[in-house]
């Protein structure tokens, strides 16, 4: 039996796909998978008897990465699960920006019992009109599976826009409109475009980077959209432009006090990946990627250790093994083996910075004595038999 403990409530029809031979704990000490969506994870103990992490989300900024590597845990998140209901609520925030929606529903409200209303409407709307999106710029910074949705679905609005993402995977260039400009530099973003959002994650690289610097580059009409992280721009250089009429509006997922109740920021309670489905696509995704880790040794879409795939084990035995990156592991993993009588059928060892991975196939059972001696190897972080 393995036991699976959730941090967060999580999605009903992700927790079904767990079989019989999965039991759910409230008690974290004893899990060795676990669920997780906001739950704050840096002060938790990580027991023992955790292997794996699974993040319904993308975002991994409240699980201790550098400690889970250290003890061998796999962190996985579920990359584009949730990409539709960021996109929507993004293209949202940009017809809210262009057309004073909020600043309408706010007059109607106050007007509510004014037998004139209708009449008033008709004087007061030009304080709402605002533009249109079709025909404006747009700056994405970052292409990865929300910002290509972005890209792709305000291409189909009308809009211009322009791409910016050193390090855009195959996938995600082959997924892009090829009405997309693609932008070299940044900078010409934060010039040129009328609207700008960011879909990046939170790196040391990366916080901060819509800074002041940045900001002074724009035009005092562009509107800076943030449905990604709250650290990835200085707010407080955003507050202050604002108020001297240097940017036109900010538009953000993320409330907090430095942004709450200022004119002409529109901040909306960490709506993006909220959605019913957003919650099922994640939960779903979650759990069928710590499944595959647990009953077959795979690891997809980790985001501390390598990815690595051997389908289902066909031979006696499969052996999983974190370790350290470094030099003759394969060696001595085939002379443990090897020295027990053991013949290696099929194996494949994946490194990432640190870190490494490898899939052992053998052609007779492994045995404790032979697991022990594998434990017994320097570098080597957790051991685990699949079959």
């Amino acid at each position: 039996m393995v036991k699976y403990s959730c941090l967060n409530p999580i999605a009903e029809i992700g927790l079904k796909n767990f079989t019989a031979e999965y039991v759910k704990t409230d008690d974290f000490n004893e899990a060795e998978i676990a669920l997780v969506r906001s739950a704050k994870m840096h002060d938790m103990e990580l027991p023992e008897s955790l292997l794996a992490i699974g993040r319904a989300g993308a975002g991994v900024n409240n699980i201790p990465l550098e400690e889970c590597s250290k003890k061998g845990i796999v962190v996985f998140n579920t990359p584009g699960a949730n990409a539709n209901g960021v996109k929507e609520l993004v293209i949202a925030g940009m017809l809210m920006a262009a057309r004073d929606i909020v600043g309408g529903i706010e007059w109607a409200k106050e007007e509510q019992e004014n037998p004139e209303i209708a009449k008033l409407a008709e004087k007061e709307k030009k304080k709402f009109a605002g533009t249109e999106i079709s025909g404006k710029k747009l700056g994405i910074i970052g292409l990865g599976a929300i910002g290509q949705l972005v890209a792709n679905a305000a291409i189909h609005l009308g809009m211009d826009v322009y791409g910016y993402d050193p390090y855009i995977s195959v996938d995600a260039a082959w997924n892009l409109s090829r009405s997309v400009t693609h932008i070299q530099d940044v900078n010409d973003i934060y010039k040129e475009c009328d609207y700008i959002t960011i879909h990046v994650p939170a790196l040391d690289s990366t916080k901060g980077m819509i800074s002041k610097e940045a900001i002074a580059m724009m035009k005092p009409t562009t509107v800076i959209l943030n449905y990604a992280r709250d650290v990835l721009v200085d707010e407080e250089a955003v507050v202050e432009a604002l108020k001297e009429g240097r940017l036109r509006k900010y538009m953000t997922d993320f409330a907090n006090q430095t942004v709450a109740g200022v004119e002409n920021v529109v901040v909306t309670p960490h709506l993006g990946a909220s959605t019913e489905e957003a919650e099922d696509n994640c939960a779903v995704m979650a759990v069928n990627e710590l499944r595959d880790y647990i009953e077959n040794g795979n690891i997809k879409n980790s985001v501390n250790m390598p990815n690595c795939e051997m389908g289902v084990c066909e031979s006696a035995g499969r052996v999983a093994i974190v370790h350290m990156n470094e030099k003759n592991m394969i060696t001595k993993y085939a002379g443990a083996l090897g020295n027990a009588g053991v013949n290696i059928a099929h194996c494949t060892d994946k490194s990432r910075g640190e870190y490494a991975y490898s899939i052992i196939d053998v052609d007779s059972p492994v045995t404790s004595e032979i697991l022990e001696s594998l434990r017994a190897i320097p570098s080597v972080l957790k051991v685990r038999v699949i079959k």
